[in-house]
């Protein structure tokens, strides 16, 4: 008799740095949608212990087809912070070997990327007044979930993570052949359970999701969250190398006392982005809030530390030590200069008017 088949989803998420802010309600105005209704319901019965602060906007797109046959319906959110979001979703049906082989086709593949590139670029030129200073090079992330939602037999989450501790890890990591010992204990490490019937395994390109439809919904919310903030922060470290690079070719052309009149200038832009950068990640950070529910808190956080939040964060952190740094310093540099300047002044009007004092005797 064959198994009875998996029942599920596989969703490609495709996310585009795409600007600096987005005016959300601009948004609903220009697609002509409702106001932001509810957000996806969490683990526990009071969703409002979690919620975004501004829930992103999400429009739907068209079904497309795959060179496979397959159709992936499709949407693409649009979040305050100017990230959007394409999400294709294709159900599967199948045995654990076919949802392996499945996920090591599509995570190495570039067949996704190349239509959400296509259809990001038509649908945020749609909304393009709505962006806030407007990136002409997009970074991007991709990740992949792969959502089981019915199991035959309904089996715990425990049985499923003992019988099929090697397909998961194939699964997320999107390899055809089995993995190492060493590898698959590292990957299950990172696996979580609410309930007996629920489990996610998180991995950085990558998530093996087994939960109902509804209860999935919040998980793949917070998985998609964290992808957009790692986005975000390596947007602000390629910035800030860039800006530090141009300060320290400034610097190694001397600090004369010609040279020290430039920093001011340079110093001044130095400190605005300083400060923009600061704004931008505090407003990233405190877009979604965990005030109690402590599973989804930890949840993301995993799923962060798995996608290299954390390591992205800590590099912005410390070129925004080693840019207030910079500051301080070319703004001494500049205010010894001035005060030099200042010295000579008034030791050229002292000159000058011992001169007129005096010239008058000369004179007789």
């Amino acid at each position: 008799m064959p198994e009875a088949p998996l029942r599920g989803s596989v969703v490609f998420l495709t996310l585009y740095d795409i600007c600096e802010e987005i005016h959300l309600p601009q948004v609903r105005e220009i697609l002509g949608l409702q106001p932001a209704g509810r957000e996806p319901s969490f683990k526990h019965t009071a969703p409002e212990y979690v919620r975004f602060e501004q829930p992103p906007v999400v429009e739907s797109l068209e079904e497309i087809r795959l060179a496979a046959g397959d159709r992936v319906g499709g949407r693409i959110k649009y979040y305050d912070y100017g990230v959007a979001v394409i999400e294709f979703t294709l159900p599967f049906e199948g045995g654990w070997q076919q949802l392996v082989d499945l996920a090591s086709r599509h995570v190495a593949g570039f067949e996704i990327e190349r239509f959400a590139s296509q259809i990001a670029r038509e649908r945020v030129a749609c909304v393009a007044q709505a962006l806030v200073k407007p990136y002409e090079n997009w970074l991007s992330e991709d990740y992949f979930i792969f959502h089981i939602s019915e199991i035959p037999g309904n089996p715990p989450a425990a049985e499923i993570f003992r019988d099929h501790r090697n397909d998961i890890a194939q699964i997320v990591r999107g390899e055809d052949h089995p993995l190492s010992e060493a590898e698959r204990s590292e990957i299950v490490q990172s696996a979580m359970s609410y309930y007996p019937g629920d489990l996610v395994v998180v991995g950085w390109n990558g998530a093996f999701l087994y939960d109902t439809v509804a209860g999935g919904e919040a998980t793949l919310q917070l998985l998609e969250y964290a992808n957009s903030q790692l986005l975000e922060f390596r947007y602000y470290d390629e910035v800030l190398t860039q800006r530090l690079k141009r300060v320290y070719q400034l610097l190694d052309r001397g600090t004369g006392f010609l040279a020290r009149w430039r920093l001011a200038r340079a110093a001044a832009r130095l400190y605005t982005l300083l400060l923009d950068v600061t704004e931008l990640t505090e407003r990233t950070d405190n877009s979604i809030k965990f005030l109690s529910d402590m599973f989804s808190a930890r949840l993301y956080r995993l799923a962060a530390a798995k996608v290299g939040v954390p390591d992205y964060k800590e590099l912005v952190d410390r070129k925004l030590r080693t840019a207030d740094n910079l500051y301080r310093f070319m703004v001494e540099q500049f205010n010894q200069s001035r005060a030099f300047a200042l010295e000579l002044l008034v030791v050229v009007i002292l000159i000058v008017e011992l001169w007129f004092l005096f010239w008058p005797i000369h004179v007789k």
